[in-house]
């Protein structure tokens, strides 16, 4: 038997409501564009939306006001314009993610960023953030989370198994992605409530250090 211990090879962040106070930004975009079609956007539709791409945020939208026939890539658009402005205003870091990132690229272990935002905001939340070695946008991949895809190939693209890779996530989208993926998971709950969760669970990111990530990647053996 091998006794080696079981490290972390790479770790892969999302970034919204995970390392950035960045979904209730949303929130206020979302809301605002349902009041200007007319609309309006309950809080229980607005947690089904947290951590979906655009697309499907749209299409939840539009569903709920009733209004199937607008076009949806003008509705992100206009999204997407609004949280950048939001967000050139100033991100804020969740409680203990600039730390633990800090810690991440202090002990030299790849990592990535991993999103459902499109690129253009992306660029302007690195500004706060910080580099990355691989970043994966969700304009930039066929399937973005609940989809495997992106985070099986931010792993590809770090030179690493999945199951090598612990995911820091916050949403149900996120965590489907990640798991499907074949990575292991940190689950950190922020916007929405997670259940049954197939990994670690932590309250903030104050809790994970470099060790919870080796103990996330031996839970998944």
């Amino acid at each position: 038997m091998d006794a080696t211990p079981r490290r972390a090879a790479a770790v892969l962040f999302d970034l919204d409501g995970t390392l950035v106070d960045t979904e209730k930004t949303w929130g206020v975009a979302l809301v605002e564009l349902a009041v200007r079609y007319g609309g309006m956007l309950t809080d229980a539709v607005r947690e089904e939306m947290v951590g979906l791409a655009a697309a499907d945020t749209m299409r939840l939208l539009l569903d709920h006001i009733g209004q199937p026939w607008r076009d949806p890539a003008e509705g992100a658009a206009w999204l997407d314009d609004r949280v950048r402005q939001l967000y050139i205003d100033g991100l804020v870091f969740r409680p203990g993610a600039e730390e633990l990132l800090a810690a991440v690229r202090a002990a030299g272990i790849p990592t990535a960023l991993v999103t459902n935002t499109n690129r253009p905001l992306v660029d302007v939340a690195l500004l706060t953030v910080g580099p990355f070695d691989v970043v994966i946008c969700g304009d930039e991949v066929e399937r973005p989370k609940p989809d495997p895809q992106p985070y099986a190939l931010a792993a590809a693209r770090l030179g690493a198994r999945p199951g090598e890779c612990v995911v820091i996530e916050d949403s149900p989208a996120g965590i489907l992605s990640a798991r499907a993926a074949g990575c292991a998971l940190i689950a950190v709950p922020n916007e929405v409530p997670l259940y049954e969760v197939d990994g670690l669970v932590a309250a903030s990111l104050r809790e994970v250090d470099l060790s919870t990530l080796d103990e996330a990647i031996r839970a998944l053996a």
